[in-house]
């Protein structure tokens, strides 16, 4: 597989499955079936959107209007077979680990296929990863995925990246990366759902009696 379809297959299924967490959390929010198809396109393509524009190449979903049919086409079948779930958060979690695992490798090959230096990189598989979640929390007044106490989330997209950076320095060749930033955010997300695998957070220490306000 080359490197163009590589990329191309990265980004529609990210577009497909981040697609359907913003259906399901259009669920959680009782929207109708527009606002369906607002969250799940504004949730698959925020990433990739800022990516590009950032990049200055063209925004994917501009050069490749069919990935907003697929995200379409998500939200719609969310919005008939959601009442099915048994919880819609915990499978909005795990559909999100799962976008977030392709996501970040695609925000990094693109990147790649810009000729962009590891900096870059780490960047850009950060960006596509986090931003459509962040877009999906924010607009349907969820507390942010990537900013909750502790939770490893922006963490797997980093590592994730990284590996793919280590993995390139390694000579595993572009798809074998790809592959490796794949399993590393998978592994540190769903470590981080099922296994309460947090880092620590900052506390802040009472003053001391008589000590002046900061």
């Amino acid at each position: 597989m080359d490197a163009f379809t590589l990329q191309d297959g990265l980004d529609y299924a990210s577009v497909l499955v981040f697609a359907l967490t913003g259906a399901l959390a259009a669920s959680r929010s009782q929207l109708d079936v527009v606002g369906f198809i607002f969250i799940a396109c504004l949730t698959a393509t925020g990433g990739g959107t800022l990516r590009d524009a950032i990049l200055n190449r063209e925004v994917f979903w501009v050069a490749d209007p069919v990935v907003l049919a697929v995200a379409a086409f998500a939200a719609v079948t969310v919005f008939f077979t959601a009442h099915l779930l048994e919880s819609r958060y915990r499978a909005l979690l795990w559909f999100d680990a799962a976008a977030l695992s392709v996501a970040v490798p695609a925000g990094v090959a693109v990147a790649m296929a810009e000729g962009q230096g590891w900096p870059i990189l780490l960047v850009m598989g950060m960006i596509t990863g986090c931003m459509g979640g962040l877009l999906r929390d924010v607009v349907c007044n969820e507390v942010p995925l990537v900013l909750k106490q502790g939770e490893l989330y922006a963490t797997c997209a980093l590592a994730g990246s990284l590996g793919a950076v280590l993995g390139g320095l390694a000579g595993l060749g572009h798809g074998l990366s790809l592959l490796l930033c794949a399993g590393i955010v998978f592994t540190l997300r769903a470590g981080s759902i099922a296994l309460g695998w947090r880092l620590p957070v900052y506390r802040s220490h009472p003053p001391s009696p008589g000590a002046p306000k900061r």
